[in-house]
C-alpha cells in the first residue's frame, strides 16, 4: 500500500489542483501540505479527512487514505446481504418495481447489475446467454455485439455517450477497474460521433422504442457500499414509446 502522502498527491494531481490551491481551500499552509505529501510530516486523522473532502475523494478512497495514514476507516462497508443494508435494498427493489413498465436497474460502482425490474427483459431478450450470467455488467451488455448493440438504432451516438460517461467516472473515482472496462468497451465495434449532441438528452433508440435515462443515488450515504449504489432508470422519450410500454 502507498503511503498517505503519495496517495494524497495522486488525488490532488487527478483533480488538477496545485499544492497552493489545495492548501488554501483546506486552511493549511502549502509548506505543511508539501511535508505531508513527501512524508516529512504525518497528518492527523482530521487533516486527512479535511484534505479528502476538499479533493472530493469518494468514501472508499477516504478509507484507503486513513488506512495508509495508520488510522481506522471512517466509513463502514456493509455487505449487500447484511442488515441493515438488506432493508435498504428491499426499499430500492420497491423503487424498481414502481418504475414498471419502464426499465430500471440497480447497479454498483462497476456497473454490475444488483437487481432489475421485469421491464428490463425488453433489453435482455435476444442477448447471448453468457452476457446474462451473474455478475452481469450492464455497460458490457449494452455495447457488446452479442448483447443489445445490434438493436440500438443510434449505436455510435449511444457508445459515445456511454464511453464519455465512463471516462468521467473513472477519472473522478481513480478506479483502475473502470479504466479497464472503458478500454474493453472502446474496443467493441459500433463507431463514435463527434461534436456536441443537438438534443436535450442523448436518447437510446432501441428497436421501435426511444428512451432517455436518469441516474439516482442515495443522498448523504454514510456507508461505502450504499454510496456506490445507483438506480439507472429509463423513461419513454416520446408518446409512441410510452404507449407501447403500457400495452399488455
Amino acid at each position: 500500500m502507498s503511503d498517505v502522502g503519495t496517495l494524497l498527491r495522486e488525488w490532488r494531481t487527478t483533480r488538477r489542483m496545485s499544492q497552493l490551491e489545495l492548501s488554501s481551500t483546506a486552511g493549511v499552509s502549502a509548506r505543511h501540505l508539501s511535508f505531508v505529501e513527501t512524508g516529512r510530516s504525518r497528518p492527523t486523522r482530521e487533516m486527512i479527512l479535511r484534505l479528502a473532502s476538499r479533493l472530493e475523494v469518494p468514501l472508499r478512497g477516504q478509507n484507503e487514505l486513513l488506512l495508509a495514514g495508520g488510522y481506522a476507516p471512517a466509513w463502514a462497508e456493509t455487505g449487500l446481504r447484511d442488515a441493515p443494508l438488506s432493508d435498504v435494498l428491499s426499499s430500492l427493489r420497491d423503487v424498481l418495481t414502481g418504475h414498471d413498465p419502464y426499465p430500471a436497474v440497480l447497479i454498483d460502482r462497476h456497473w454490475t447489475m444488483i437487481d432489475a425490474n421485469d421491464a428490463v427483459g425488453r433489453f435482455t431478450d435476444g442477448c447471448a446467454a453468457w452476457l446474462l450470467e451473474p455478475p452481469v455488467n450492464v455497460l458490457r451488455l449494452s455495447l457488446h455485439p452479442a448483447g443489445m448493440a445490434p438493436r440500438i438504432g443510434n449505436l455510435a451516438e449511444w457508445r459515445t455517450h456511454v464511453l464519455h460517461r465512463l471516462d468521467q467516472q473513472a477519472a473522478h473515482t481513480a478506479d483502475p477497474a473502470l479504466r479497464d472496462l472503458h478500454a474493453e468497451l472502446a474496443g467493441y465495434p459500433g463507431g463514435t460521433v463527434g461534436g456536441t449532441p443537438t438534443g436535450l438528452v442523448v436518447p437510446l433508440r432501441f428497436g421501435d422504442l426511444t428512451f432517455f435515462s436518469i441516474t439516482s443515488v442515495l443522498g448523504t450515504p454514510l456507508d461505502v457500499t450504499l454510496a456506490e449504489l445507483a438506480i439507472e432508470a429509463f423513461l419513454p422519450a416520446d408518446a409512441a414509446t410510452a404507449a407501447a410500454l403500457h400495452r399488455p
